[in-house]
């Protein structure tokens, strides 16, 4: 069993940033691949991205690629979603999982341990 807890939630301005981080406890953290998601009101869950278990590979939804970075610390047992430039339609609850499927994948499917997730609103 793996406990995960997001935090860094906010309200932001168009253009401006936040890192959202995903705590968790439980079992080694570092055996999991994790993976970002988000859900906006009235939308399906959808991928956001994800980093490998070493942290040395990394996969974005396009919506995101070049703004959004996916880093880990697995001595703090953490992982973090840098997340620039953001845009009104970037709000959404976010959530962290972890991949017990297929590498690499990006279907909600394949991910358990769900966090609670966090706000994050884009606003002026």
């Amino acid at each position: 069993q793996v406990q995960l807890v997001e935090s860094g939630g906010g309200l932001v301005q168009p253009g401006g940033s936040l890192r959202l981080s995903c705590a968790a406890s439980g079992r080694t953290f570092s055996n999991y691949a994790v993976g970002w998601f988000r859900q906006a009101p009235g939308k399906e869950r959808e991928f956001v991205g994800s980093i490998s278990r070493g942290g040395l590979t990394t996969d974005y939804a396009d919506s995101v690629k070049g703004r959004f970075t996916i880093s880990r610390d697995n001595a703090k047992n953490t992982v973090y979603l840098q997340m620039n430039s953001l845009k009104p339609e970037d709000t959404a609850v976010y959530y962290c999982a972890v991949n017990l499927g297929l590498p690499g994948s990006r279907f909600t499917s394949n991910y358990a341990y769900w966090g609670q997730g966090t706000q994050v609103t884009v606003s002026s």
